[in-house]
């Protein structure tokens, strides 16, 4: 668990796949979250207010240094590299549905997804929060639709920060661009906000750098009851063919496999072979160990993913009767052509009290 203060300045032991270099940052003119977003310090997660006349300038980045784009449209927000990079996310449910790097797509979206709003994005990055699958009975989640509401609301753009980092050789400076976007207890639908009453607040990150893709979450409790909440962030990977991919970094640990009635397994292959329908939740991993998706023809990782605070990783592939069987995913032989690789924590519950804030996050590098 990673834990951070509720109130004061942000505490600079902070852990997460966020680094903090030299920074722009611009935010929407409006907000609707019970705390203030008005300028960020090293990436708080939850930023204390600054007088605007009185807030430093910006760091600069360098006249000569082509800077991040940006564009908004249609409660779509796409941000791009000058080398190139770019990653598309929704604001209902703050679904990322696109990142591209060398000029490919990385993640998998359903030809058949909903992309209006009506229902959950099928494909990209859906963030499940505060619970993770169908709730359980007679919990507070009880009355909540499978996976929660985060992947079912509609979410508000805070803004994004520019910054530089230490490129891979010694003279060389890369650009990365981050986007916030919030989500709190008075933006939900009245239906939610019956069926779970609690005050929070929501700060999902999501930065693109030149050779990975980090999706951070911070949860906070702004109420004066406590809460307990799951988090996972259900990544679909895009991959050519699934009988050439293997799942590297899980041998020896403890799995939940839900297509056998939920039993407890341990796993015994080095590398994970896809070979029928999959939904295992891996438990107690070390956050810091990579999973790695590997090709099994050259044994090159096509991604790696390390976590941060999220100790469980789901890998699930629907095969070929449940792709079938789901009315928006598509085509119906798609299934080759993904795997779901998901960092969470699901495994039991984290409570927070009031006043009190978590955060978590995974980063992920693609081979390209």
């Amino acid at each position: 668990m990673s834990y951070i203060s509720a109130s004061g300045p942000p505490k600079q032991n902070r852990r997460g796949p966020i680094r903090s270099p030299a920074l722009q940052h611009e935010t929407s003119s409006t907000s609707l979250l019970p705390f203030t977003f008005q300028h960020t310090i090293l990436f708080s997660p939850f930023p204390y207010t600054m007088d605007r006349s009185n807030k430093p300038s910006a760091i600069g980045v360098g006249a000569s240094l082509p800077q991040p784009t940006l564009s908004i449209k249609d409660n779509i927000i796409e941000a791009s590299l000058p080398t190139g990079q770019s990653v598309t996310v929704h604001l209902y449910g703050a679904t990322v549905t696109s990142w591209k790097t060398g000029g490919q797509e990385q993640l998998f979206v359903s030809e058949k997804a909903h992309l209006d709003g009506s229902k959950p994005i099928r494909g990209g990055i859906p963030l499940v929060f505060p619970v993770f699958g169908p709730p359980p009975q007679n919990h507070a989640t009880s009355t909540l639709p499978q996976h929660g509401f985060a992947r079912n609301s509609n979410w508000e753009f805070l803004g994004k920060s520019s910054s530089e980092a230490p490129g891979r050789d010694s003279d060389q400076t890369d650009l990365t661009v981050k986007l916030d976007f919030g989500l709190s207890h008075s933006m939900l639908t009245d239906e939610f906000r019956a069926a779970w009453p609690y005050e929070f607040g929501l700060v999902y990150s999501v930065t693109l750098t030149t050779d990975s893709l980090e999706t951070a979450l911070q949860v906070r409790n702004e109420g004066q009851q406590n809460f307990d909440f799951q988090v996972l962030m259900h990544t679909y990977l895009s991959i050519a063919d699934i009988s050439d991919v293997r799942v590297k970094g899980l041998e020896s640990k403890t799995y939940i496999d839900k297509t056998l009635q939920a039993t407890s397994h341990t796993e015994s292959s080095p590398a994970l072979a896809i070979t029928q329908e999959t939904d295992r939740v891996y438990q107690q991993l070390d956050p810091a160990v990579p999973i790695v998706v590997a090709s099994a023809k050259d044994d090159q990782s096509l991604f790696s993913i390390t976590r941060e605070a999220l100790t469980d990783v789901v890998v699930w592939n629907p095969w070929i009767e449940k792709a079938k069987d789901m009315a928006d995913f598509g085509p119906d032989e798609a299934y080759k052509n993904m795997i779901c690789v998901e960092a969470g924590s699901v495994s039991g519950w984290q409570t927070l009290e009031a006043g009190e804030a978590w955060e978590g996050g995974q980063s992920i590098k693609s081979r390209l």
